[in-house]
Order: structure tokens, then C-alpha cells, then sequence
């Protein structure tokens, strides 16, 4: 069995590209509901437990100063700065949430998300959001290298691509020794950490949470 890494009496619950314009494709169409209302009570615990929510936008410049390689080659841009895409989802409740705008995949990339991170003393990220092997994946992997433990809600997150999605979410938690839990596990580390006033003596209140290496596949 994966021994899993962490310390999560100081997190921070991250939620990344809840915008309109990701939600347009079928596959994310159909799971906006679920994503959407695990994501509110996500939020609504972490409020509850004084945990910081961080809110992670992607939007770019017309000019293309802010493209990436790809949109670039492609001559092609998108999530443009005061466009309904690069909003968020509606639904959303993001009161009094810290907002980050990203031009990368990662969060961490050229962004105030560390010295947020500093400042709130987070030792830990609860992440939500989407596309899991792509912008997800690729904050998760960054965390690992900031020494920052991580527990993805894998009933909050959602890809395209099934598939990819399930290897990647194996390869966070077998590679990075990251945690994968469903809402209600996160929840409950939340209430954890709320009970406790951030001086609980056990540092993995995860410990027996269902840490599945993908989602049960449906066919």
C-alpha cells in the first residue's frame, strides 16, 4: 500500500478554472451539477472552519502577451479579460474567497498563490476543479514541490477525457503520495481542523478516509 504524505491541520481549500467557458464541452456540461454543488459545500465548510478559500481564474490578454506556446502556434486565443467565458460559474458561492488570475496550467506559475499561502501558514491544499489531468494535475505536481500536502476531492474535480483522468489522478497519489477522498471525507477534515482550532495532535485526520486510486467507472 502507497504511504501517503502530509500534514493537514493547516489547509487551504483551492478551487481552479470553475469558469464558464470549461463547462461548455459536453463531457464537463454534464458534470457541472455535481461539481459545482460538492465544490459549495467545500466552500461552505471551509468557511465554517476558517479555512482559506482561494478561487483560481485563468484569463488572457487580446494582445497575446499572455499566451501560451500552444495558442500562440495556433493564432488563436481565449478566456479573454471581461468575457462571460472567464467567469465564473454562477452557481458558485465565493463570498469573501481570495482570488488568483493564472495564465499557466499550474496556479503556482507566476502567481501570488505562495505568498497567500505564507501568509494564511497553509501546510496543505484541498483541491477542486478542473480539468483534472490537465490544470489540476499540474497544481497538484507543484505542491508536491513546495513541500505542500495535498488531498484531491475526486467528486469535485472532472476532465474530458475519463480515461486520462483516472490515470492521472493514480499517478498524483502513487508519485506524489497525494491523497484522493470524496467530498464528505473532506468535509469531515475540515470539521477536524474547525474543532480543534488548528492544534489537533493528529496530523493526517485523512488517515482512514477512502483514498481510491480512480473512480468507479459506470458503463
Amino acid at each position: 500500500m502507497t504511504q501517503l504524505s502530509g500534514d493537514f491541520r493547516h489547509p487551504a481549500l483551492l478551487l481552479i478554472d470553475l469558469q464558464n467557458a470549461f463547462f461548455e464541452t459536453e463531457e464537463l456540461a454534464a458534470k457541472r451539477d455535481q461539481v459545482v454543488a460538492n465544490c459549495n459545500r467545500l466552500i461552505a465548510a471551509a468557511r465554517e472552519a476558517g479555512v482559506p478559500v482561494i478561487n483560481a481564474r485563468t484569463v488572457h490578454k487580446r494582445d497575446g502577451s499572455t499566451w501560451t506556446l500552444k495558442m500562440l502556434e495556433d493564432e488563436q486565443g481565449y478566456l479573454f479579460e471581461g468575457t462571460e467565458q472567464a467567469e465564473n460559474l454562477s452557481e458558485l458561492d465565493l463570498d469573501g474567497a481570495i482570488s488568483i488570475i493564472k495564465r499557466r496550467d499550474s496556479v503556482f506559475w507566476n502567481t501570488e498563490l505562495l505568498t497567500q499561502l505564507l501568509q494564511h501558514r497553509v501546510t496543505s491544499l484541498i483541491m477542486a476543479g478542473v480539468s483534472s489531468h490537465t490544470c489540476v494535475a499540474a497544481t497538484a505536481s507543484d505542491a508536491f514541490a513546495a513541500n505542500l500536502a495535498v488531498v484531491v476531492a475526486t467528486d469535485a474535480v472532472a476532465s474530458e477525457d475519463p480515461d486520462f483522468e483516472d490515470v492521472t489522478l493514480k499517478l498524483l497519489r502513487e508519485q506524489h503520495r497525494q491523497r484522493l477522498a470524496e467530498t464528505s471525507s473532506i468535509v469531515r477534515l475540515l470539521q477536524v481542523s474547525h474543532s480543534h482550532h488548528n492544534e489537533s495532535t493528529d496530523p493526517n485526520p485523512l488517515e482512514n478516509a477512502p483514498t481510491n486510486t480512480g473512480r468507479e467507472r459506470k458503463d
